[in-house]
């Protein structure tokens, strides 16, 4: 369950905040003896990102779009390799639906937007003084396409939309999702890879964080051991959400403070990247001994998720899934459907380049599941003023069916096995 870090930060109050940074006193807990695991991870080359291209310009014209704009973001990055964050002025990539892209920003920033694009492309600048919008419509009206239909991605900011359609007046402008989540939702080889690494790290760098958790440690405090840990195992920290005690029955946590304590549980989320593909899992475990009702609904939520595994087989609408576990979740005397205790959110979502991509694992989701398509797998049980339960795992499908990225433990007592 990949968090949106600043809709955590105002929800869950700085202490617990603090454990999703990753630069938290890392040096501090820095091991010597963890060495960098991803070496072997090869980049996406630009006959992959020249492909992707290709497949949406492919799509682009049996859906009648004659260009698609791509602000910064995830999307940017998937197709062109350039790495930037958004402002008030605009950098973006116009994919027409044949020929080389274009690429507009500020002059000042050529040489830096320069640096990671990877694709060939048409870079233009654009001065203060300049609408960039207005150059953006001149370029398609230079290759004719300033009539037709534009796609824009879908989380491209009104401004951009307006000024392309005042820009483009005779221009039809909607929704490029079709196009873009089409081919972004189903991973190739090269992609499964990164985000097996990512959760490689990720897994080591629990079992070194679990070793090393004490009585009376705040959520900061181990948030920081397995940020260190996992900067020295090679990867990115994105997120390490802490929950103790009655903390974990709310999904992203509660501003009351926290610490370790005996007998009760401790519910980690956290994820890294690995050349921008993420990793998202979740292990909840108790700190002493369990008791009975702590096993059994950890043993319920284990078989849930499980559950969750067995139904995601290639052609089954996705909105199954979830409808599978709830379904089970309710004989146990769960629910129904969101109540609580039970499952409150959807029993996963898609994953790759951002730890939330469509589609998700939902109700009345009918995207048929399909090889390529990744998912974490993480229906939670939480009962509201005693504790929750959250295993997470990432799934990725197959022809066969689907596999995991990184394996679910056997027993609350073995957490990381």
């Amino acid at each position: 369950m990949a968090l949106n870090r600043r809709n955590f930060m105002a929800s869950a109050g700085a202490a617990a905040a603090a454990s999703m940074l990753p630069d938290v006193a890392a040096g501090a807990f820095a091991d010597p003896e963890l060495k960098p695991i991803t070496g072997r991870a090869v980049p996406i080359g630009v006959a992959e990102r020249e492909a992707r291209i290709a497949r949406a310009q492919q799509l682009m014209r049996r859906q009648g779009l004659s260009a698609i704009l791509v602000e910064p973001g995830a999307s940017l990055v998937y197709f062109t390799g350039v790495r930037w964050s958004r402002s008030e002025r605009l950098t973006a990539a116009v994919i027409p639906a044949s020929g080389r892209i274009a690429v507009f920003t500020p002059f000042f920033e050529e040489p830096s937007v320069r640096e990671s694009l990877a694709v060939p492309a048409d870079l233009r600048t654009w001065n203060e003084h300049q609408d960039p919008l207005a150059l953006v419509g001149a370029w398609l009206k230079e290759r004719k396409l300033g009539s037709g239909t534009i796609g824009v991605e879908e989380t491209v900011r009104y401004f951009a939309v307006d000024g392309l359609q005042r820009a483009l007046p005779q221009a039809r402008i909607r929704s490029a999702a079709p196009v873009v989540r089409a081919i972004r939702m189903i991973k190739s080889p090269a992609e499964i890879a990164l985000m097996q690494l990512a959760s490689d790290v990720t897994i080591a760098a629990y079992r070194h964080t679990y070793r090393r958790i004490e009585k009376g440690m705040t959520p900061a405090e181990i948030g920081a051991i397995m940020n260190a840990a996992t900067t020295a195992l090679g990867g990115r920290p994105e997120f390490a959400l802490v929950l103790l005690g009655e903390a974990s029955a709310y999904p992203h946590g509660t501003g009351k403070p926290q610490a370790v304590r005996e007998g009760e549980v401790v519910l980690m989320d956290c994820g890294c990247t690995v050349q921008g593909y993420q990793s998202d899992i979740s292990r909840t475990f108790v700190f002493g001994e369990p008791t009975k009702r702590q096993r059994q609904v950890w043993d319920h939520m284990h078989r849930g998720q499980q559950i969750a595994f067995e139904t995601a087989q290639v052609g089954v609408p996705a909105g199954r899934v979830d409808d599978a576990v709830r379904a089970y979740y309710t004989k146990l005397g769960y629910g129904p459907d969101y109540k609580l205790p039970g499952l409150s959110h959807r029993t996963g979502h898609g994953i790759g380049l951002e730890g939330h991509e469509p589609i998700n694992l939902v109700r009345g989701e009918r995207t048929p599941l399909a090889s390529g398509m990744c998912f974490s797998d993480e229906p939670g049980i939480y009962i509201p003023g005693q504790f929750g339960i959250r295993l997470e795992d990432c799934i990725y499908m197959t022809e066969r069916g689907p596999r995991w990225f990184s394996t679910p433990p056997p027993s609350l007592d073995r957490p990381f096995d």
